[in-house]
């Protein structure tokens, strides 16, 4: 892996993953303001208990994905935000709502993409053929 991909992919992964424990952290919290806050989610339709379970999901991942070994787990946390963050983007487009408002969960999906596209073979699942 070069230099330039290596930094590529630290730097979107701490922004992903310090992204992802904020707003995990305001969701457990149950702050009402803020992206991921209460007020967003009700304004989205969802019921107050995901802030919980997408809090500890948001948490969990953001540690998977900076800890070394087990790319299964990491490819999970991948998947998850990938599915979490690309929900509320269409949930914020369905409701109308601003770019400023679809900006946040725009760019921890880019920083998603990045941070797993450059992920080093390290991270990386490995499949084994049995032929």
């Amino acid at each position: 892996m070069s230099k330039r991909n290596k930094i590529i992919y630290w730097i979107s992964t701490v922004w992903l993953a310090l992204g992802m424990v904020s707003t995990g952290l305001v969701q457990l919290s149950k702050a009402p303001t803020g992206p991921g806050g209460t007020d967003m989610m009700a304004h989205l339709g969802y019921p107050n208990y995901l802030s919980t379970l997408f809090g500890v999901f948001k948490i969990l991942g953001a540690i998977t994905i900076l800890i070394p070994r087990f790319p299964i787990l990491k490819e999970w946390a991948y998947a998850g935000f990938f599915f979490i963050m690309s929900g509320a983007i269409f949930s914020h487009v369905v409701n109308g709502d601003s770019i400023k408002e679809i900006f946040p969960a725009l760019l921890l999906l880019a920083l998603t993409l990045i941070s797993w596209y450059f992920r080093p073979a390290s991270r990386k699942m490995v499949l084994v053929s049995r032929s």
